[in-house]
């Protein structure tokens, strides 16, 4: 068995609540808590390995363990473009480039040692760390764009939003009514999903100065948590209840 998420409706809003989290998290963590970007990246990779190695540990598909290391991969994703782009000055649309660039790779030297790209029966162990570093950098990058469409790009935190949420519906049309790759749609849809997160997390904390909610880091962090919390027990009851229906189907 994959102990990987079945790609549903679900996992699509689990994402988006995921990366809008991670948004929120790593701004209180950077910003708000004034730890600064590179010792909130350092912290936020540590979680990252440590949610990593027990997902990596498990034998199977566990909710809570998967969309732990989701969260990481977008709380660090969120702090690392930042350092990149704010500390070392690169800016969001270079940070972007080196972001697409490493993500690139990644994915060539996958395809390279395996010839498939499909997240859907992904078992074992050197695939699935193929599959996080991917989403890793997928979710940094994401972060960046993000980040251009709001500051550089003159959008705004909700036209940014607004696009990258028109682009999304683009591709849900694409799969359901034209032969394109999806393993091609799915990864660009993955991708595209953390800028809408970000915009959208952005357009929650902001100000009403700066085109935003005013909802704050810490309140829109904590309503985003409740709501993935929710989702993710939703999931480990239903595959609470497919097992144990299972084991009764085997055993009569």
């Amino acid at each position: 068995m994959s102990k990987l998420s079945q790609i549903t409706l679900s996992f699509w809003i689990m994402k988006i609540c995921a990366t809008t989290l991670g948004e929120t998290a790593g701004d209180l963590l950077s910003m708000t808590l004034d730890i600064g970007y590179a010792m909130s990246s350092v912290v936020l990779l540590c979680f990252f390995f440590v949610t990593l190695s027990i997902q990596l540990l498990s034998k199977e598909f566990n909710p809570i363990k998967y969309w732990l290391v989701i969260l990481a991969t977008s709380t660090a994703g969120t702090t690392i473009s930042d350092f990149m782009d704010r500390t070392l000055g690169l800016g969001y649309a270079t940070g972007s480039l080196i972001l697409f660039f490493l993500l690139a790779l990644t994915l060539i030297f996958w395809f390279l040692k395996e010839k498939s790209l499909a997240v859907t029966n992904i078992k074992s162990t050197r695939v699935e760390v193929f599959y996080w570093i991917a989403i890793l950098f997928s979710n940094t990058l994401g972060t960046a764009l993000g980040d251009f469409l709001a500051d550089d790009s003159g959008l705004g935190f909700l036209g940014g939003a607004l696009l990258i949420g028109s682009l999304l519906l683009v591709i849900t049309m694409a799969y359901y009514f034209t032969k394109i790759n999806s393993i091609l749609l799915f990864w660009i849809a993955f991708i595209l999903t953390r800028p809408f997160g970000a915009t959208f997390g952005d357009l929650l904390t902001k100000s009403h100065e700066k085109g935003g909610l005013n909802f704050g880091t810490v309140g829109s962090s904590i309503i985003l948590f409740v709501i993935l919390m929710v989702l993710i027990t939703i999931s480990y009851f239903e595959i609470r209840a497919k097992k144990r229906s299972n084991q009764e189907k085997s055993s009569t």
